[in-house]
């Protein structure tokens, strides 16, 4: 089972102090919007409950004793309370607002930050719907959390402490058998909320789910249509939503019943205190207006406990968000700086593997014992069968994963020594697969120098081949290339990404499986892009073509992750081992395609 399954299936929602401590760290920084609207909330349920006392004085004040000087002076109180507190309420809602939004915007802030610094190893085992509900629902839920349910939650409080107040000044004993009453109230609550945290937590493990699913869906659309998944999807879609709407189904169901047994048992009280209250008024203990108000007071307290259910569950809710996001946020780099790290001014010098060895699942070995020796400004080029470690050579050169043992020297430096930033900013890599983001073509070959001018665009563009293509756009290079480069062709895109690398002057070049999607005449321009690129710069490549490995300085076969031959495009020939397996077998038909197109 993955991480991802295995943190999915934790029990989420508890409360704990450590999880309070990291929510209470969260309003920090916004102490006196937080200050601000808290104080708002308890005026104006404080207000509240003293315009129900002021209702009760008018009536055995003013009405019943026949004064109307007594009513004018309480109903301009009362107005004058009524104007202050639409003041307040103003107020705590607007500071309510804001302040989930700054909260939102940090958090999300944050999370993106700490993304940036994970290693590949992370974005490979997570799926990407997993993150994006971090990003966006879950978000959205602790926001809520620390700000309205906050609201809430001290709404409740004060209004159960004010309405007690009062309640005890009307009379004391009626007071406390209502009180008597909440440890019942507060055991059905408990009962409720352990089988709707429950269901809620299924909920949000599905949520999750479908995430994932849409994220697949949408991302793989085009393969979707061209194998008429349309109707296998539907209903693979249809189960997870299945699961998810019975479970919040049920919580709702519960949620739902959770209000009228609450409401059940609150009628009963306010029945006993209208009987009891009654035969008061009749032996004169309490005034008509005293019962008025003290039926309102019970209203005050038991509201608020109605709604403590709801506020409850979401809470639960929003505390397993937290968890995840804390999680996501805990997450340390499988690849990060050493404690003594050494500056280093350039990459430029000698390649050298040492007995390297490396796996990404435990006893799964991928590169077995890999050693050699590359010269400054050579190029090399590693083929072999697929899943034979030629990625994962280039990803280990990167420093994207390190050897589980051995050791990789950059400059003659063990570059552990290094800092990730200067080994990963002096590397230029052209992908299979080249990923342009929304944008303009010069916004995105401007990616690889943030501060270029236009001049250094266009130059890079006709050093790579791509000024000409370019041109042909009605914007020219302000045309937008679409969400992740759609509207352009793959060799279009990949002409630009290798316009942005020769933009980012790269010290070392990487090359995966460039040209391997594109026809002969465009992997021409590539390749005329890409020698651009190489000349003078260590690079290495993976590719398939003949046209590409020719011209390499040294060739390394791999397989099973170990070199199996290694020498120049002849002595491996002449050798008539792997590679020439490997050239007969795959590049004859190249050749022999080549011959036809050209004539050669």
């Amino acid at each position: 089972m993955s991480t991802f399954d295995e943190f999915e299936e934790k029990d989420y929602g508890k409360l704990s102090t450590p999880i309070l401590r990291r929510l209470l760290l969260l309003l920090k920084p916004h102490w006196r919007w937080v200050a601000g609207f808290l104080l708002s909330i308890a005026l104006v349920s404080i207000i509240d409950a003293y315009t129900t006392y002021l209702s009760s004085q008018i009536i055995d004040e003013g009405i019943r004793a026949g004064s109307r000087e007594a009513i004018v002076r309480i109903v301009l109180i009362y107005g004058g309370v009524m104007l202050f507190q639409a003041v307040l309420t103003f107020g705590f809602i607007y500071l309510t607002g804001v302040l989930g939004e700054r909260v939102r915007y940090d958090m999300r802030k944050q999370m993106f930050n700490h993304l940036q610094s994970l290693s590949l190893s992370y974005f490979s085992k997570t799926p990407v719907g997993w993150i994006m509900a971090r990003l966006t629902s879950d978000t959205e839920r602790l926001a809520e959390l620390i700000t309205w349910g906050l609201l809430d939650i001290t709404w409740a409080t004060v209004n159960i402490i004010t309405a007690a107040v009062f309640m005890f000044i009307i009379n004391a004993n009626l007071a406390l058998i209502v009180l008597g009453m909440l440890p019942f109230l507060a055991v059905v609550a408990y009962q409720f909320r352990i089988r709707i945290l429950h269901h809620y937590r299924l909920s949000r493990k599905m949520n999750s789910k479908i995430t994932g699913a849409f994220n697949e869906g949408i991302t793989g659309v085009r393969v979707i249509k061209a194998l008429s998944r349309e109707d296998a999807n539907l209903a693979e879609f249809s189960e997870l939503t299945d699961g998810m709407y019975h479970a919040s189904y049920k919580a709702a169901w519960l949620s739902a019943l959770f209000l009228p047994t609450v409401q059940l048992i609150s009628a009963l009280v306010l029945g006993f205190v209208l009987w009891r209250g009654g035969l008061q008024v009749e032996i004169g203990m309490m005034t008509v207006g005293g019962i008025q108000a003290f039926v309102s007071y019970v209203t005050f307290i038991m509201w608020p406990i109605q709604d403590m259910a709801r506020v409850y569950a979401q809470m639960q809710n929003a505390v397993a968000s937290a968890e995840r996001i804390f999680h996501l946020i805990d997450t340390e780099p499988v690849v990060k700086n050493r404690p003594r790290t050494v500056a280093t001014e350039t990459l430029s010098g000698d390649i050298r593997f040492e007995d390297v060895h490396f796996e990404y699942e435990s006893d799964d070995p991928v590169i077995k014992g890999l050693t050699f020796h590359v010269n400054q400004g050579e190029t090399v080029a590693l083929v072999g069968p697929t899943g034979g470690g030629k990625t994962t050579i280039v990803n280990l050169l990167c420093r994207f994963y390190e050897p589980t043992s051995g050791a990789i020297y950059l400059n003659n430096i063990n570059y552990l020594n290094m800092k990730l930033e200067d080994i990963q900013s002096r590397i230029g890599m052209v992908l299979q697969t080249p990923h342009l983001f929304s944008g303009s073509i010069s916004e995105n070959i401007r990616y690889g120098r943030l501060n270029a001018s236009d001049e250094d665009i266009e130059a890079a563009a006709k050093m790579a081949g791509a000024h000409d293509f370019i041109m042909t756009f009605e914007k020219g290079y302000d045309q937008d290339v679409g969400e992740g480069g759609n509207l352009l062709s793959v060799g279009q895109k990949q002409l630009i990404s290798i316009a942005r690398a020769i933009l980012a002057q790269p010290e070392l070049f990487i090359m995966d499986e460039a040209t391997s999607s594109v026809d002969t005449l465009t992997e021409a321009l590539i390749q005329r892009g890409m020698e651009q690129l190489m000349t003078g710069r260590t690079s290495f490549v993976i590719a398939h073509r003949l046209s590409t490995i020719k011209r390499a300085d040294k060739i390394i076969v791999i397989e099973d992750g170990q070199i199996q031959e290694m020498g120049t495009h002849r002595e491996l020939i002449n050798l008539k081992g792997k590679y020439y397996n490997l050239y007969t077998r795959q590049f004859r038909q190249e050749l022999e395609a080549q011959y036809d197109v050209f004539g050669k």
